[in-house]
């Protein structure tokens, strides 16, 4: 066998190895979950929580907690958080939201914290469609907020996408999963690798409400201009939110963060009458000739 013939045998099995390793380590990969045992009590001071579970078509449990505000509900967050830890530690965000007058309801994806169940992309979407559906059972749609935070907010994109909330709020967002992990693993075939695509901006497209997106400008994960591309998708209905100097894990650290939420869930929406402005004016170098 000639040398270079020899070398390109070995180039070829490394390749094949590492490509059939990436797609079964992937979860591994891409989830951390941090799993609770069933008896464990959640427990947030000056909160006022309730735990629910749900029980799903194919035997699984879905954990949540509700948030209650200390005021009349305006109405009820869904707070699909990202790929770490559990809702035991993401908790400690409800607080943006119920200091505004709005339920939050927070679960864990399958496998994290009290949730069981195999995962995969199309369980946790038909899990967070059950979930979405039990409650509007409770309340209007009209009255239902979605926030998609990091691996949440492509989820999020798709719940959206499928039903009819009052908006939709997407922090620090991805193009799609398979544009994130192509930045680390560029030569493989990842669109024929990944088991999670989830490509939001195909499920923004289909988005009624209004979409709100925020991202900091040195997110070194999800780069600022990813946000900047989403918001080009259903431009008409998008406003982009921008942190200057937020991470990835730290726009609750911002002061601008926190004043973009309360904008976001207390402003109402209004049309502006663009006969009277100068969207239509014509800008001309060259001074029109009149006539004698």
């Amino acid at each position: 066998m000639p040398y270079w013939l020899h070398i390109l045998v070995i180039v070829l099995i490394v390749y094949v190895t590492i490509s059939i390793a990436l797609y079964y380590l992937q979860d591994y990969m891409l989830f951390k979950p941090e799993k609770l045992p069933k008896d464990f009590e959640f427990y947030y001071e000056n909160q006022d929580i309730v735990e629910h579970n749900l029980e799903t078509r194919d035997g699984a449990t879905i954990n949540g907690i509700l948030f209650k505000p200390k005021t009349e509900s305006k109405g009820i967050v869904l707070y699909l958080k990202g790929n770490s830890k559990s809702i035991k530690g993401w908790g400690k965000f409800a607080v943006d939201f119920t200091r505004h007058g709005y339920n939050v309801l927070m679960v864990d994806y399958r496998g994290f914290g009290k949730s069981t169940g195999r995962r995969s992309q199309k369980a946790i979407k038909r899990d967070l469609q059950e979930v979405y559906n039990k409650i509007k059972e409770h309340t209007t749609e009209g009255r239902i907020v979605l926030y998609g935070r990091s691996l949440g907010s492509g989820f999020a994109a798709k719940l959206a996408s499928m039903n009819n909330p009052k908006m939709l709020i997407l922090d620090a967002p991805y193009y799609s999963l398979t544009k994130v992990t192509a930045r680390y693993a560029p030569f493989m075939p990842l669109s024929l690798l990944i088991k999670y695509p989830l490509p939001t901006y195909k499920w923004l497209k289909y988005v009624k409400c209004p979409i709100h997106i925020i991202h900091g400008t040195n997110d070194n994960l999800i780069p600022y201009k990813t946000s900047v591309k989403l918001s080009k998708v259903n431009p008409k209905l998008t406003k982009l939110h921008t942190v200057i100097g937020g991470g990835h894990k730290n726009l609750n650290n911002f002061e601008s963060y926190h004043k973009m939420i309360h904008e976001i869930l207390n402003s109402k929406p209004h049309s502006i009458d663009l006969s009277t402005t100068s969207i239509h004016v014509k800008h001309s170098s060259k001074p029109t000739k009149t006539k004698a």
